[in-house]
């Protein structure tokens, strides 16, 4: 059996790696609200990530104007920009996914 070059064992883990999520954060900001969503973090995270693909840099559960009421708010740095990516926490539809502005919240 021959031996996979370095170069090409290294390009194929390093594809493998971009594929997978971003490690999800320490804290969720308004993990009071987490009784009453019906979606998991986790599901929203891939939610908000297949509308932007990128790495989420902040996460927050926040009562807001829009669909249920209740979001997910993510963060996401996408192609060296920063996005807003909004998934309604009871229906998992996305509410937002535009480019953070200059008074990021």
């Amino acid at each position: 059996m021959k031996r996979m070059p370095t170069a090409l064992a290294a390009a194929l883990i390093g594809s493998i790696a971009t594929m997978l999520p971003a490690a999800p954060a320490a804290k969720l900001k308004g993990s009071q609200y987490a009784a009453q969503s019906k979606l998991s973090l986790a599901a929203a995270r891939m939610a908000a990530l297949k509308l932007r693909p990128g790495t989420i840099t902040d996460q927050e559960l926040e009562k807001e104007k829009g669909g249920s009421g209740l979001r997910y708010s993510f963060d996401i740095m996408s192609k060296g920009r920063a996005y807003e990516v909004g998934i309604d926490a009871v229906t998992g539809k996305p509410l937002e996914n535009v480019p953070e502005g200059h008074n990021p919240d």
